[in-house]
């Protein structure tokens, strides 16, 4: 099971990225564009994701994804941390989120964070 300190340590040891309370919640932000969110009591993480990507996870894993109503026209999908065992995992859903918001010039500077087409 992760939890949102092991979700902050994380997303705040990726370049640039920065913590920030918005709308009474922690938001963390790569070069001032936000990637992951720590809503309610923080049990779950939102983070980016294409649409359909989004959509086929959902299906795929409902017990550990889902689309907040309020985020369904967004490319964003919520995260159950308890529903996430494996440190691996928990990375690599932090680092795609990051690097769909980080500019160019920091995924150029820092290729291993860009995931593989």
């Amino acid at each position: 099971m992760s939890s949102s300190e092991e979700v902050r340590e994380l997303a705040l040891s990726l370049p640039e990225t920065t913590e920030k309370v918005a709308w009474s919640m922690p938001t963390f932000r790569v070069a001032g564009k936000m990637f992951l969110t720590l809503p309610d009591d923080e049990t779950s993480m939102a983070v980016r994701c294409p649409k359909l990507e989004r959509d086929e996870l959902v299906l795929a894993e409902p017990a550990k994804f889902w689309i907040a109503d309020h985020e369904a026209s967004f490319a964003w999908v919520r995260v159950r941390l308890a529903a996430v065992d494996d440190a691996d995992e928990l990375r690599a859903i932090v680092v795609d989120s990051w690097s769909q918001a980080a500019p160019p010039r920091l995924l150029k500077a820092h290729p291993g964070l860009v995931p593989p087409e």
